[in-house]
């Protein structure tokens, strides 16, 4: 693929390009889980707690896989071709224990793609806990209680995440609501409004790897914010990272870079572009981490460290497991 055909030059206006609450489409990104991921879970979760092990060595059979995986076929199809994001309601809590309700989101994960580790520790399932750590101290947004700000997840991986998932268990006393934007209404905007500095956002930009990496290995890594493929527009995003990654890297962005970062923030500013809700114990969260941006806004945590906020995160490989759906 050349350089030009890596770029989306015209606007796309099928439901990927969503703002938010369409009048058309209603919430179709709110989901029950299916009866078949029942059926397939709950006798997995018996036998595992006859002969309970890491929840992560619980694997499905590849039959198993083929049967959530058509169960779950309208959820992938509104990761991929519609909102980017799907919220399954859920997982009582009342009635299952945390790591009960941990592993059936872990198999619920699967019929969906191939589970990623998400740091160089090889975590699969990260717990996204305020530790009081400080962003600004090199910390990721995941175990602070900041405003992470409008992001794709891993942006600076060599591999992109292709689907996030959250679990949420506890939620914050107040504050930590989910918002989503989708990548291809930012792109729409700013080939109607700055289409001069959209050429600046295909090209490479430093990445921190927020000490993602081996001693003697480089700090930054260098992605370009879009990308397209002639099929899916992807994104890779954090303002922060990329500012950091800059200064790291010692090559100070460049007056063009400053702009078009400036304009990508202009519009994921603008509130009528996003959905927000608050993730309820036992809800999980899907989206499409090509297509679609997630902020998690600040809150304030419970004191007694029982109650306080605590999301489960999975990072998704939808190749291993299942290729892109087609349209139907």
């Amino acid at each position: 693929m050349t350089v030009a055909e890596s770029r989306l030059t015209e606007r796309i206006d099928d439901d990927r390009a969503w703002p938010a609450g369409p009048p058309d489409r209603g919430e179709a990104w709110r989901q029950m889980i299916p009866q078949v991921c029942w059926d397939i879970a709950e006798p997995v979760l018996d036998a595992w707690r006859a002969d309970k092990g890491a929840i992560t060595t619980v694997i499905l059979t590849a039959e198993q896989r083929r049967a959530g995986r058509e169960a779950l076929a309208p959820i992938r199809r509104e990761l991929e071709q519609g909102f980017g994001f799907v919220v399954l309601d859920r997982i009582p809590v009342d009635r299952y224990t945390s790591e009960e309700a941990t592993l059936l989101y872990w198999l619920i994960g699967q019929c969906l793609g191939q589970p990623m580790v998400q740091n160089i520790k090889g975590t699969l399932l990260y717990d996204v806990v305020d530790t009081g750590a400080d962003y600004t101290q090199g910390a990721r947004f995941s175990i602070t209680n900041a405003d992470s700000s409008f992001h794709t997840d891993g942006a600076y991986f060599s591999v992109l995440a292709d689907y996030v998932a959250l679990l949420c268990l506890r939620p914050a006393k107040s504050g930590g609501l989910n918002q989503m934007l989708s990548a291809y209404i930012i792109h729409n905007l700013l080939i109607d409004n700055e289409p001069d500095l959209l050429a600046t956002l295909y090209e490479a930009f430093h990445f921190d790897l927020r000490g993602e990496h081996g001693p003697g290995e480089p700090a930054t890594t260098q992605h370009p914010v879009f990308h397209w493929d002639g099929r899916e527009l992807t994104m890779r995003y954090l303002h922060y990272y990329i500012e950091e990654g800059h200064k790291l890297a010692d090559k100070p962005l460049s007056g063009g870079q400053k702009r078009a970062l400036a304009a990508v923030e202009r519009v994921a500013s603008r509130p009528d572009l996003h959905v927000e809700f608050a993730l309820k114990p036992g809800q999980m969260l899907f989206s499409n981490n090509h297509t679609t941006l997630h902020n998690r806004t600040g809150f304030e945590d419970h004191v007694d460290p029982a109650q306080r906020r605590h999301l489960v995160r999975l990072w998704l490989s939808r190749s291993a497991v299942n290729a892109r759906p087609e349209s139907d």
